[in-house]
This record gives C-alpha cells, structure tokens and sequence, in this order.
C-alpha cells in the first residue's frame, strides 16, 4: 500500500511539474523531474521478497508514463522496465541507506538520460550533443536526488506495520 501511495504522488507530481518547468537548453530551470522514475528507486526495499511483482509494476508505470507524458507506446515501458533491472542489481550489492539512495539515484537517471539519447541518436530523430545530454542529466538530477533522499528519511521514519518488510 505504501509502494502504490508513493506511486501515486510522484506519478501526479511528475506531471504537474512538467506544466511549469521549462525543458529547452537555456531556461532558467534546474529542475527536470523523473520523478515516475525515482519512484522506483524509492519503493525497491517495500518490494525485494515480490520481485515479480515489481517488474510488473516497472512494466505499467513505464507504459502509463508513455500514455500520459511522452506518447510512445512502449518505449519508456521497457526502458523503466530495464532501470528496473538495474535497479535490482545494484541492490542486490548495496545496501539501502541515506548516501546510497542518492548514489542509486545518479547512476539510474543517468543511465535512463544515456539510454534515451543513444535511442534518438539512432534513429536521428533530434540533434543532440554531448553538452545538451550532459545538460539534461544534470538538471535532472536535482530534482530527483533531493525527492527521493527526502522520500527515504520519510518511509525510514514510518512505524514497520506500515512497510510490510524491515528497511535497514
């Protein structure tokens, strides 16, 4: 249940922040959010014994962020299926603390920045350079490192009836 909350609330906030935060090189933002997807990276622990089940949950959040915010039909369903993945194997080696979540947070946004620009580099479809993707990352990276530590002090704070697993 708090896995489908926390979902919930990135899922909505992603959107609204979109609305108001500019994407275009130049804009005075420094906030780019992949939020959807730093939910991911949040609820991982409330999810390791029913990992079926997560993957699952990757696979429809990718394939309603595609719906809702970028209009390709399974493209970020598969690719928040793949971050998903890594998401796995990095826990699968480290544990889930404070500086960690932030660490998981820079490697899987980068990696979901990397994947995505190497995907329109291959089939051209707009220009992108080194600098705009390393601009991309960087601002994206704000936002959902921030989120996401804030989350973690937040689910370490709640009482365990409310996380069904013990989070270290």
């Amino acid at each position: 249940m708090l896995s489908l909350i926390i979902i919930v609330i990135f899922f909505l906030l992603d959107g609204i922040l979109t609305n108001f935060l500019g994407y275009l090189p130049g804009d005075l933002t420094y906030f780019t959010p992949l939020l959807t997807l730093t939910s991911l990276i949040v609820i991982y622990p409330l999810y390791r014994k029913k990992e079926k089940q997560y993957f699952i949950t990757c696979f429809i959040l990718g394939l309603l962020y595609d719906l809702f915010y970028t209009n390709l039909l399974f493209f970020n369903a598969l690719l928040f299926l793949l971050c998903g993945l890594l998401i796995k194997f990095i826990y699968k080696y480290i544990d889930y603390s404070f500086i960690k979540i932030i660490l998981i947070t820079i490697l899987v946004i980068s990696f979901y920045e990397i994947v995505t620009a190497v995907i329109i580099l291959i089939f051209n479809l707009v220009p992108i350079t080194i600098s705009r993707l390393f601009y991309k990352i960087s601002h994206s990276l704000i936002l959902n490192v921030l989120l996401s530590s804030i989350t973690y002090l937040i689910i370490k704070a709640l009482p365990k009836k409310y996380k069904k697993i013990n989070i270290n």
